[in-house]
């Protein structure tokens, strides 16, 4: 029950002060999750990101489940998932209750400017975690760039991009599986 207690107060932490969403929220539940308490390794924590990411719902909120279930079962699952939520719907209510009052200040506005603008960099932190633990090999290169240029050129449907990895995978990577 204490490593629960942990990741619920581990969790809340990062859904309180990570803006940006899911991918934003990588590295930092990476660090605690893989380097800091060493509840998953690094192998089982990427393959919970590629299922997460490939499930409905946010990556963050189903990562946190896979890693609260991990850690507690059911009732893990449930406070991996308030954790990393609770900050987010409490942040959501006070906002709400006070945006009407801030919405044309001038420092609130640049505040927002400024989040907006290190928003991407949080993610690109997630991204570049991410392709660290990938085989950097011609095959694995050439579907970067194809899904690359099939998402921002061709305005392919990501889910068709997740279905064509895996599809890559069964076909081209089963001899590596073991």
């Amino acid at each position: 029950m204490n490593n629960l207690y942990k990741m619920f107060i581990s969790f809340f932490k990062i859904g309180a002060v990570t803006f940006g969403g899911g991918y934003a929220m990588i590295p930092f539940i990476e660090e605690e999750v893989v380097n800091k308490n060493k509840w998953v390794s690094k192998d089982e924590f990427m393959d919970m990101l590629i299922i997460s990411q490939s499930l409905p719902g946010t990556m963050a909120v189903n990562c946190c489940t896979f890693i609260g279930y991990r850690l507690g079962g059911v009732v893990g699952g449930l406070i991996g998932v308030l954790g990393v939520t609770l900050p987010s719907f409490l942040i959501i209510i006070v906002v709400a209750m006070s945006f009407m009052q801030f919405r044309d200040n001038y420092y609130v506005n640049l505040a927002f400017k400024g989040i907006a603008a290190a928003v991407p960099m949080l993610v690109l932190t997630g991204v570049i975690s991410m392709g660290k633990s990938v085989n950097k090999n011609f095959a694995n290169i050439a579907v970067v760039v194809i899904s690359l240029i099939a998402l921002v050129i061709f305005k392919v449907h990501p889910v068709i991009i997740t279905l064509g990895g895996a599809l890559y995978g069964i076909i081209f990577l089963r001899k590596q599986v073991k």
